[in-house]
């Protein structure tokens, strides 16, 4: 039942999400953006959620995680209906701020949920499948946000995205509190939260995390304006970053067997590899079916990286400090996402949206090897989620 309702708030707010965030950069750049402004609208996504990831955490670990969730989505509703009754070039920065913070809350409370909710042997299972609703959203949202930018308007997509609000909002309330710690406990276990990062099982997993989060960032948001200069239309477009999710699903079905006779480390290396090469390609090829291939590759290699970070994440945790832990990892992962946008408007803006091609693809593949260890304890080596 809890594992139900939470893949039902996954679905609606991740189509949410997918179906509004390519489009905002055209959107933008309709509105008469340029390159080095659309990054610091990308980076608006991540600054403020880089505040109160860990306290988001710590919010789902005292007070439980129903009524943060049930409020977050009300805030995602409230941030994607700015763009459409304003269609101004603020209004996109005051949406992705409140989208972005609430973004933060939604993800902790999901996964703290399923984290509690599963036992140490079904966890693989609750995550991998998590991740798989995660990936069939991450397909559907761009290509409806495409076709309806293309057929109807660019508000249009935020419009029909609230309208989908109503489904993680209700299942919202179905989920129990499951408080995590009592107030005698937290403080106890209180603490400055980057001394969890003293743990090197999950420094390494917060920095792959890190390191595949933002190269998908920097794909959604820097990918249609290429894509756009090169003629393609908004519905191929959609069609293009959408395909990266569906490759995402059978990589993430088959990963934990994969995982277990590969081994972890040669599947992350390989899977960050590929991306790697995939952006460095980008910049080469400028036929729609040829985009689909790359993408499609990319998707492979980049559905790999957050699957096999997120239970190495929960597993390393303190059992009274998983939420924290998650915020932890998001606010790592936001701290690469604030980053990154403003870097690469700055490369954007000097030397042409190619420029962020081969320069994340070189990031990418200095990565795979940085955060690549020589051993892993056995008993990592066959958990996954993600």
């Amino acid at each position: 039942m809890i594992l139900r309702n939470v893949l039902f708030i996954t679905f609606g707010f991740q189509i949410m999400i997918f179906a509004t965030r390519p489009m905002m950069t055209l959107y933008a750049a309709d509105m008469g953006a340029e390159t080095f402004r659309i990054g610091i609208l990308a980076a608006t996504f991540a600054f403020f959620p880089l505040l109160f990831a860990i306290h988001a955490g710590k919010i789902a670990d005292y007070f439980g995680d129903r009524m943060p969730l049930f409020l977050s989505n009300i805030g995602c509703a409230v941030g994607l209906t700015l763009p459409f009754l304003f269609p101004t070039l603020w209004s996109l920065f005051v949406s992705q701020a409140i989208v972005g913070v609430s973004h933060v809350f939604i993800n902790v409370c999901m996964q703290n949920v399923l984290g509690k909710a599963a036992t140490k042997e079904n966890r693989d299972h609750y995550f991998s499948v998590f991740s798989t609703v995660v990936a069939l959203a991450s397909f559907i949202g761009p290509v409806l946000g495409g076709y309806l930018a293309e057929q109807v308007s660019y508000a249009s997509v935020f419009m029909v995205s609230v309208a989908i609000s109503v489904i993680p909002i209700g299942f919202s309330l179905l989920i129990p509190a499951m408080v995590g710690q009592k107030k005698e406990k937290a403080t106890e276990d209180a603490g400055n939260s980057f001394t969890l990062l003293k743990i090197p099982l999950l420094r390494k997993a917060l920095a792959t995390s890190a390191l595949v989060l933002y190269s998908r960032d920097i794909y959604v948001a820097y990918f249609p304006l290429y894509a756009s200069h090169l003629g393609i239309s908004d519905s191929s477009i959609g069609w293009i970053i959408a395909i990266q999710g569906l490759a995402m699903v059978p990589v993430r079905l088959f990963l934990a067997k994969l995982a277990e006779v590969a081994g972890r480390d040669r599947v992350l290396l390989f899977s960050i590899l590929t991306a790697g090469i995939s952006f460095l390609l980008i910049p080469f090829v400028s036929n729609v079916v040829l985009l689909l291939i790359l993408s499609a590759i990319m998707g492979v290699g980049l559905g790999c990286g957050q699957p096999l970070s997120l239970t190495t994440t929960y597993n390393a945790s303190p059992k009274t400090r998983t939420g924290e832990v998650l915020g932890l990892r998001l606010a790592s992962n936001r701290l690469s996402q604030l980053i990154a946008p403003l870097f690469f408007g700055v490369i954007g803006s000097w030397g042409g949206l190619v420029a962020v091609f081969y320069i994340s693809g070189a990031f990418l593949l200095g990565g795979a090897f940085l955060t690549k260890e020589k051993t892993l304890p056995a008993e990592e080596k066959g958990s996954i989620g993600n």
